[in-house]
């Protein structure tokens, strides 16, 4: 049977799904409740403004069995050749009568609203988060992306999707040099005039986060179906990012004073949380900024350079002025490069370059209806 969530007792029905299916799983980390309650409550998520969303789960009896979110960014949809809605979230036992029963449910609201495909597993919001189903590296996820059974694919492809892109992350070991060409294109980039580098300040918010937007919608402005990124979206995640964040691995790149490059760089916070069980309480929570300084990985969340500075080096110079504050901390040994997808030949250069080497990859699957 088929529950639409609507109340309090069924969102925690729907939060606690994947503790089921991930109870055996020591790789699976839990989410916090409350990050995903936020995607789905209008005051939280500014996607509300231009969009809708919808929760289900699939019982058995008494028992939740699965579950899965349907969304329309209405924004995004109608600017496509294709009006194709998005699903996520999805969650279920090995089975695909389950599976399919979740999938029907969603392809069936969101086609009675105009829609002629479905994506996902994707996110309703940023792609940095919540994005892609794990196909390959089924190891600990860091903090914000998705982690899967590998049957989950099967549950997929049997009922009709196909991958339309793939997303590669990649592993960088923090003590290792960086490629000699690498250093050395890094350092002439550093030293021509007009160049400069500037880390994050969490005083001087407005700025940056301005700089963040102009530099990003220049940079993705010619991928296909781009939605500029508008500033309370930026002041919204920087937000939820303050507590875990280090104003020194978030760094910025001018040339001539003019916002240049950026990359955005966050402690795992997945390291801390994994004992939570989704649960942020005021004890988790002093826990959690005790141990800070325990954690060892970060995550690269995105990177961005304007279209007219692209292939000038100034991405080796972030990575030399990063690994110059991160070498002396001796706290860190592995920076997680996530994701990029496989049509993004330009980042995925980049990564080949640092000496990076494979991590995961997920899969962005759409089913036309």
């Amino acid at each position: 049977m088929i529950i639409q969530v609507n109340d309090k007792r069924r969102e925690k029905q729907f939060l606690d799904v994947p503790k089921k299916i991930y109870k055996d799983d020591s790789n699976w980390i839990c989410p916090l409740d409350n990050d995903i309650r936020q995607i789905f409550n209008p005051q939280k998520n500014n996607f509300h403004q231009h969009g809708e969303s919808v929760r289900w789960i699939l019982m058995k009896g008494n028992e939740p069995i699965g579950r899965i979110a349907a969304f329309i960014n209405h924004e995004k949809t109608y600017n496509s050749a294709l009006a194709a809605g998005g699903i996520g979230f999805f969650e279920c036992i090995e089975d695909q009568e389950a599976a399919n029963a979740l999938f029907n449910t969603a392809k069936n609201w969101l086609a009675d609203k105009g829609m002629r495909a479905m994506d996902g597993p994707i996110n309703f919001g940023e792609n940095d988060n919540f994005w892609g189903l794990l196909v390959d590296g089924f190891t600990r996820p860091s903090y914000g992306m998705n982690y899967h059974k590998p049957y989950y694919l099967d549950l997929f492809q049997n009922y009709g999707f196909k991958t339309i892109y793939e997303q590669i992350t990649n592993y960088l070991e923090v003590n290792k040099p960086f490629p000699e060409r690498f250093t050395r294109i890094a350092n002439w980039v550093m030293e021509k005039p007009g160049y400069r580098f500037k880390h994050f300040e969490k005083n001087n918010l407005q700025t940056f986060a301005q700089d963040f937007m102009e530099i990003y919608n220049d940079a993705w402005g010619d991928f296909e179906n781009f939605q500029p990124i508008k500033m309370d979206t930026i002041m919204e995640s920087f937000k939820k990012m303050k507590l875990i964040m280090d104003e020194r691995l978030i760094w910025f790149a001018y040339v001539n004073n003019e916002p240049a490059s950026f990359i955005l760089i966050l402690p795992d916070a997945n390291q801390l949380i994994k004992a939570f069980n989704g649960k942020m309480n005021w004890w988790n929570g002093i826990k959690f900024l005790m141990n800070r300084r325990k954690v060892n990985r970060m995550r690269a969340i995105v990177m961005g350079t304007k279209k007219s500075f692209q292939k000038h080096g100034l991405e080796s110079a972030l990575f030399i002025k990063l690994k110059e504050y991160v070498l002396p901390l001796k706290q860190y040994t592995e920076l997680e490069l996530s994701w990029v997808g496989d049509f993004n030949k330009e980042m995925l250069s980049i990564h080949k370059a640092t000496g990076a080497h494979f991590g995961k990859k997920h899969a962005t699957l759409r089913y036309i209806f």
